[in-house]
């Protein structure tokens, strides 16, 4: 066989139809995985700018009130740790609306309401996740399995051959070995973000969870300091 029989592309074509259906899949399954990274990239960065404004606003001395009021405002455009915020005051509020007056049933119920809201923060911000884990796992065994029947088709198409010699095997077993390369080229970006994104992820958690503990101290210090008042700094 001359070199453009030998051509990556050639070696598609020539293919038997269900690798061929396994390298179409996992070249699907790869542009998925790419558009699924930079989704998640510039996601995580827009999620920490917008916890950085807020911490800055949060920690400059304005009133928990009007950080309260703005927040509700710009909900749909607010960042995690700002709609956090938000649950636990507005849980803060209702509870000071009831006239319940003890400080530990109303930071309990602040820092319930936080948590839940801190597990729905998490819930999106992890989405998309666990398919970049799926594709890492999965990809090289699906294009192992369609190695190995590519290499099984091969060799039934030797069993009429006289003689077998390097010319003829090399290109059915070249054939088979496009799907494993593809299945790599599909798993190797995925493991690589999927292990970065997650190590991030992790870091975003580990401050929103620190956030809602400093301010449920802030929160105690306003009850133990002004017990009938409004919240605020």
């Amino acid at each position: 066989m001359n070199s453009q029989d030998m051509s990556m592309l050639s070696l598609v074509l020539n293919a038997s139809w269900v690798v061929q259906f396994v390298m179409l899949l996992l070249l699907g399954v790869s542009v998925a995985s790419w558009a699924a990274i930079f989704r998640k990239l510039f996601g995580l960065k827009r999620v920490g700018r917008l916890n950085d404004e807020f911490e800055r606003e949060f920690w400059s001395g304005a009133s928990l009130n009007d950080l309260y009021n703005r927040a509700a405002e710009h909900a749909q455009h607010a960042g995690p740790m700002e709609r956090i915020f938000a649950s636990g005051m507005r849980e803060f509020l209702k509870l000071r609306e009831r006239r319940i007056q003890d400080a530990g049933t109303l930071l309990d119920g602040a820092r319930r309401a936080m948590r839940a809201s801190l597990q729905r923060e998490m819930d999106m911000i992890e989405s998309s996740l666990s398919f970049l884990g799926s594709v890492a796992s999965v990809s090289p065994y699906v294009g192992l399995f369609g190695t190995v029947w590519g290499i099984m088709h091969a060799f039934t198409g030797f069993a009429g051959m006289e003689q077998v010699t390097l010319a003829t095997v090399a290109p059915g077993i070249a054939e088979a070995l496009v799907a494993t390369a593809i299945g790599l080229f599909a798993a190797i970006p995925a493991v690589v973000a999927y292990n970065r994104f997650a190590r991030d992820i992790d870091r975003v958690a580990t401050r929103q969870e620190t956030f809602i503990e400093e301010f449920s101290n802030i929160l105690q210090r306003n009850l133990a300091t002004h017990p009938a008042a409004q919240a605020g700094h």
